[in-house]
């Protein structure tokens, strides 16, 4: 497989610094999911001054267009995801988060950015693209129902050649410039529990006059991880957490209601079903053996994200040509969850990941914390990667 990063007419290290100007702003000014509209406003500046075209999808969503040469009707997509967390960030950079409580801690700053850059240079060359690119800033990853699935329903990527919708996300838990790629199953369902124990409350020095729901979503939770231990294949990895139990009561108060919120993931649609059926029998039979009321609440989330083998491979070809194989990584089942598989159940589509961990500069927190940072550096691996993938497709397709 050819460089044809080498062959290009411009330099894209020229592009980088802009990029981490990108993203520095947009660190700076995080917003939450399906609210993103000072980011919609910035991305949507930035195309202008491009001179690329772009609709706005899915309320707070920007889709741009290059047309390249119109000698084809091959179309890429490329997609980053726009949205923050309400994570109050730690870090004390300059460009520090300043909206209080909501962080870039899942580097969908870095991705927006990256996405830009790529931008910069095909609109630069978009005489030599055989084919058009969709660029695709998604709104509202991190919240179910997500901007994905409105993206996909608009029809915005049913054209005549699309090629595949390309994904990419930052990884703290691989080396800084690797990347990591799975074909197939790569990424978990997930759906959101939300139970509540009804009993009756009162004096805890008095028990038999109650009907505890603290006792009981006790018992509840302990018999819900079975559904993992002994219901679910082995061979079919599982995972059903609880992250909040609230019990509002005191020492010596029981009281009337217990809370508890949970998420379940997995990799198969028919064992989730089954899992989510066994979650209620046993949530409403066993509030009922002691006499008590179970409300339960299930929300549908993001299916398993199944990356197709052969643009998988393609990529995976394109970042060993780019950066050795030493820096391409086969990696495992990933249970968080991604939107980016509405994609992947329509079309062709690939989601790798890049690695952001440096030790020696202190950047390797986890996403989703306070402390996540990413090594800047990346924007070029990150950059050239995506470039050299739409080059390289278009000519193979």
């Amino acid at each position: 497989m050819e460089n044809l990063i080498q062959q290009l007419p411009i330099d894209p290290t020229n592009y980088i610094t802009k990029a981490i100007d990108h993203r520095r702003h947009l660190h700076q000014y995080p917003e939450l999911s399906f609210e993103e509209h000072q980011t919609t406003a910035y991305i949507i500046e930035q195309l202008k001054e491009l001179d690329i075209e772009y609709k706005t999808v899915a309320k707070t969503g920007v889709i741009g267009f290059i047309k390249g040469n119109g000698k084809t009707n091959k179309t890429i997509a490329l997609r980053a995801d726009i949205d923050a967390l309400p994570i109050l960030e730690a870090n004390e950079e300059s460009y520090k988060s300043t909206n209080p409580g909501t962080m870039h801690a899942c580097g969908h700053d870095f991705h927006t950015a990256n996405l830009l850059g790529v931008a910069a240079i095909l609109k630069k060359i978009e005489a030599q693209l055989d084919g058009q690119v969709i660029l695709i800033f998604q709104a509202a990853e991190e919240k179910i129902p997500g901007g994905a699935i409105e993206i996909v329903r608009s029809g915005v990527l049913d054209v005549e050649h699309l090629i595949g919708v390309i994904g990419q996300h930052v990884s703290p838990g691989i080396d800084v410039g690797k990347f990591g790629f799975r074909p197939g199953h790569f990424m978990a369902s997930a759906d959101e529990i939300y139970i509540k124990i009804l009993g009756k409350g009162g004096h805890a020095a008095q028990p038999h006059l109650n009907q505890d729901p603290v006792i009981v979503a006790a018992q509840i939770l302990v018999s819900l991880q079975q559904i993992c231990s002994r219901y679910a294949d082995p061979r079919i990895p599982t995972v059903l957490s609880f992250g909040k139990v609230i019990a509002n009561g005191s020492a010596n108060v029981i009281p009337d209601i217990v809370q508890m919120d949970g998420t379940l993931r997995t990799f198969d649609d028919t064992w989730r079903a089954e899992a989510i059926q066994r979650i209620r029998d046993i949530v409403n039979t066993m509030a009922e053996s002691f006499g008590l009321q179970a409300e339960i609440e299930i929300r549908h989330g993001y299916p398993s994200l199944i990356n197709d083998p052969t643009l998988t491979q393609e990529l995976k070809n394109n970042a060993i040509t780019l950066f050795g194989s030493n820096q391409v990584l086969d990696v495992p089942l990933w249970t968080a969850a991604e939107d980016f598989a509405y994609y992947a159940q329509k079309y062709p589509a690939a989601f790798y990941l890049i690695g952001t961990k440096n030790i020696e500069k202190g950047i390797y927190s986890e996403l989703h914390t306070p402390t996540f940072q990413i090594d800047e550096q990346i924007l070029g691996y990150g950059i050239k990667m995506m470039v050299q993938s739409v080059l390289s497709l278009f000519k193979s397709a």
